[in-house]
């Protein structure tokens, strides 16, 4: 396993990264005139995908196929979504609006979601005004970018660096972003703002943080995982 892992790492942080342009991030685009963004948690028979290679296969028996792919958010040990989770106009996780520890609870958290008007991410707990007709909807924290301002807690200084990753809105533009090295909150934010001009952007994890894409044939997973995002191509 040990191996595995290194041999992953070496994988992912090596140069020929998709969108390079972008020195310590990956970054993918997503184009809703070719591909379709979805979130998936369990198959058919209602067990967890926990990897990208299960969900793989999964779309190939449904005659899809999976482009890209990272965590979708925080998960509990079961691998059920920590807050709420809407997957193809069906909620399978319910909004979570406690007060505790950890980064989830790190207020403002927020939800990315799609309905009828198109991409977007709000306050958590902004959400009922926005809950008719939402088709897809994941909740995560903190907000790391909101209404164009970076969350006023990040400092540029702060020692805690991982690889992280995250979900920005630039207009209609929708941004799937993973670090290819450590960075803390304030610099994984700033990039969102100055870098890819996004008015709002969720954290989705770190730490556990993983990317699949066919293009470039990388997968970094090196343990199971709860909710996933994944862009397919439109048939």
């Amino acid at each position: 396993m040990h191996h595995l892992i290194c041999l992953l790492s070496l994988i992912f942080f090596s140069g020929s990264l998709y969108a390079a342009e972008y020195s310590g991030f990956m970054v993918k685009s997503y184009n809703p005139k070719r591909e379709q963004l979805n979130l998936y948690l369990k198959d058919n028979n209602g067990q967890p995908f926990k990897t990208f290679e299960r969900l793989n296969t999964w779309l190939s028996t449904q005659q899809e196929e999976l482009l890209f792919a990272m965590n979708a958010g925080m998960y509990q040990n079961n691998f059920e979504p920590v807050g709420l989770l809407v997957i193809k106009g069906k909620q399978l996780g319910k909004l979570n609006l406690r007060a505790a520890q950890g980064n989830f609870y790190w207020k403002p958290n927020g939800i990315f979601l799609i309905n009828e008007t198109g991409a977007q991410i709000v306050e958590s707990s902004e959400y009922p005004k926005f809950a008719k007709q939402v088709q897809l909807a994941t909740q995560s924290g903190p907000l790391l970018v909101q209404n164009g301002n970076i969350h006023p807690e990040f400092k540029p200084e702060a020692i805690s660096r991982l690889i992280r990753n995250g979900i920005g809105v630039a207009g209609k533009q929708v941004y799937l972003v993973i670090s290819t090295q450590p960075v803390n909150f304030y610099e994984f934010a700033r990039f969102f703002k100055d870098e890819l001009k996004c008015t709002d952007a969720l954290y989705l994890d770190g730490v556990v943080s993983a990317v699949y894409s066919a293009e470039t044939k990388i997968n970094s997973q090196i343990t199971f995982l709860g909710p996933l995002l994944g862009i397919t191509k439109k048939p």
